[in-house]
C-alpha cells in the first residue's frame, strides 16, 4: 500500500494488517516521501516490510511511521532478529518456500520471531505472484503461527481454508487483489475479506 486514498479505501474494510513495503527495489516500494494516513483506523496493524535493511533504517521506520510489526523479507539472520526483538520489535520472519525446502530451518528463529510467513521462492524477494505447493505446510511442525503469502486471490481462499487446522494465522494477499503494483482493487480485497469470514 502507498496511495494516499486507496489505503483509507482498504481500510475502511477493517483488515487485521496493512503492509508497506520499504524495499527501494519492489515496484511496491512507498517512496522517500510516503506517510501512513494519520486517520488509518487503530485495530489495523501496520507492517513494514524489509529485505536486508540496517537496523537504524528499520528503527527510523518505525519512528517515522509508527509500525507496530517488521516483516523481513530478506537473509536476516538469527542474531540480526534479536537486535530487534530486544528493543521490543514485534518480527514477521519470512521464508521463502520451494519443494526443496526444510521446515527444521525455522526453529532457530523460535525465539526471535512473532511469526513466520511463508512466500514462494522465486527470482525476487517476494512478490513473485505464484503460489507454492500448500501441501508442503503439512511438514511444520513449529509452535509459532504463520502468515501465508504468495499469489493469492479471492479465488484461492476455499482452498486456504482446508489449511485451518495447522497454524495459519493470517492470508498476506498482495498481487491477486490489485490493479496495478501498489494500487488495490477493492472489490476484490473486499471479496477476499468476505470469503474468509464465510
Amino acid at each position: 500500500m502507498r496511495d494516499e486514498e486507496n489505503i483509507r479505501n482498504v481500510g475502511s474494510l477493517a483488515p487485521d494488517y496493512m503492509g508497506f513495503i520499504f524495499y527501494k527495489d519492489s515496484p511496491r516500494y512507498v517512496g522517500s516521501e510516503f506517510q501512513i494516513p494519520t486517520d488509518l483506523p487503530s485495530s489495523i496493524m501496520k507492517v513494514g516490510v524489509f529485505v536486508n535493511e540496517s537496523a537504524e533504517s528499520i528503527l527510523s521506520a518505525i519512528k517515522n511511521h509508527q509500525l507496530d510489526f517488521v516483516q523481513l523479507h530478506g537473509d536476516e539472520s538469527v542474531a540480526y532478529c534479536n537486535s530487534l526483538k530486544v528493543k521490543g520489535i514485534k518480527i514477521i520472519k519470512v521464508f521463502r518456500v520451494d519443494d526443496a525446502f526444510d521446515f527444521s530451518v525455522t526453529s532457530e528463529f523460535s525465539d526471535v520471531a512473532d511469526y513466520f510467513l511463508f512466500d514462494t521462492k522465486g527470482k525476487s524477494y517476494g512478490g513473485n505472484a505464484i503460489k507454492f505447493d500448500w501441501k508442503l505446510l503439512r511438514k511444520y511442525n513449529n509452535k509459532i503461527p504463520f502468515f501465508l503469502s504468495g499469489g493469492i486471490d479471492p479465488e484461492s481462499i476455499k482452498d486456504i481454508l482446508s489449511l485451518n487446522e495447522l497454524k495459519l494465522h493470517a492470508i498476506d494477499v498482495n498481487s491477486g487483489v490489485e490493479r496495478s503494483p501498489g494500487l488495490k482493487n477493492i472489490t476484490k480485497v473486499s471479496e477476499a475479506i468476505n470469503n474468509l469470514r464465510l
